[in-house]
């Protein structure tokens, strides 16, 4: 029997009732919505020089005991000093994820000091973080490589280069928020997803990748939306709106194949086509575990994914103090229920445009008067946040900005 780690604790899983039930278990965690977190991910860059590559040895220097052990096995991986833990893309870009926080001023000035704290370590090393979603200077690189990245790029490679490009290239700015109270779940569920597409429109930084104009405002959601919808695309759809969100989910998990079979070794591709219900089926010699669905789940990567949590996968990193503006208007929108139902409304007849928002952004009419209606509620609830008073200016400010780019409809 191939084992994995810790898979002794896991259970079998035998049919997909069981798998269901487990899913059901974990993947909405109910409760009052008190909580968000967030998750940063950037380029890094020759400080002299943006274009030059970034090798492994250079990001083990510049990170020491907070390297991910997916670059030093060894490492401790200290989180930074207000929790964030460090991690790393395949194609080099870091990442900080942040304990959950009660209140947005809290999650803004302790991810402040962590940002700050990478940065001076990457500073010592001649490294400099990226401000786009894309890499805007260099093609696709891989830096690690570890089974799962192997297997993933030759999975994703059979559908062209949008697989090494998300990999490698992209940087994204992930919100996480409390599913909510029972009774809360479907509406938040809903409207974490139908203000994607306008959300994505108004913050896109992606136009630009290896020196050239992409032609998309966000080249990054233009890989994410190529690569293989079965596990990028979005769960809930505008033409089942009243879908069971676990349902939903459920039906999700069970239907994308593997991407990867963990096993000893350095191989770990799966066979074609294979499903994880196919797998639940008997399409495999031993049965999956519980162990195996956790790690299944970890590679699906739709722009919402239900983690207990909700993880709001689809914005580009932020330049700058940028990524506070798009958090605040999430978690404005989510203050109260019926700011959540007006975010529902006006968003949801854009709510399938996840093309479209990747590909014109604000130069979409349509996309462009969702989002200025979006940010006319955020800034209306802006001060439910309790934010004080220097952290309320600046973030009021940059939403006006925004605002006022919307409302032109520029890109």
């Amino acid at each position: 029997m191939v084992t994995s780690p810790g898979l002794e604790r896991a259970t079998i899983l035998r049919e997909s009732a069981a798998a269901a039930s487990y899913l059901a278990g974990i993947c909405f965690k109910t409760g009052p919505p008190t909580r968000m977190g967030v998750e940063l991910e950037w380029t890094v860059h020759d400080a002299a020089d943006p274009a030059r590559p970034i090798d492994a040895g250079r990001l083990r220097a510049a990170l020491g005991r907070h390297s991910p052990t997916t670059l030093i096995p060894t490492s401790p991986a200290d989180p930074l000093g207000h929790g964030s833990a460090v991690t790393l893309e395949p194609g080099g870009q870091v990442e900080v994820s942040t304990p959950p926080r009660t209140s947005v001023a809290a999650l803004v000035r302790a991810t402040g000091a962590d940002i700050a704290e990478l940065t001076a370590l990457l500073g010592q090393a001649g490294l400099t973080l990226g401000h786009s979603g894309i890499d805007a200077h260099r093609e696709p690189r891989p830096v690690l490589h570890t089974p799962r990245y192997r297997a993933m790029r030759r999975a994703f490679d059979g559908r062209g280069q949008a697989g090494r490009t998300m990999m490698d290239a992209t940087a994204g700015l992930q919100v996480c928020l409390d599913a909510g109270e029972p009774d809360q779940v479907a509406l938040r569920w809903a409207v974490a997803h139908a203000v994607g597409p306008p959300l994505l429109a108004a913050f896109a930084t992606a136009d630009r990748h290896a020196g050239r104009p992409t032609g998309w405002a966000s080249a990054r959601m233009a890989a994410w939306l190529a690569i293989d919808p079965s596990r990028t695309g979005p769960v809930w759809s505008p033409r089942r709106p009243d879908e069971d969100p676990t349902a939903a989910w459920v039906r999700y998990v069970l239907a994308a194949p593997l991407l990867c079979l963990r096993r000893p070794g350095a191989d770990w591709t799966p066979p074609p086509g294979v499903t994880f219900g196919d797998w639940l089926a008997g399409a495999l010699p031993q049965p999956p575990t519980t162990d195996d669905l956790d790690y299944h789940v970890s590679t699906l990567f739709p722009p919402v994914r239900p983690r207990g949590y909700l993880e709001l996968r689809y914005l580009d990193a932020q330049p700058g103090r940028g990524w506070t503006i798009p958090l605040a208007v999430l978690a404005a929108l989510f203050a109260d229920p019926a700011t959540l139902h007006a975010a529902y409304v006006v968003s949801a007849p854009v709510a399938h445009r996840w093309h479209a928002a990747a590909r014109r952004g604000l130069a979409d009419p349509a996309l462009a008067a969702a989002a200025a209606q979006l940010l006319d509620l955020a800034l209306a609830a802006l001060p439910r946040l309790d934010l004080p008073t220097d952290l309320h200016d600046e973030i009021h400010r940059g939403l006006r900005r925004r605002r006022a780019v919307a409302e032109r409809g520029d890109r």
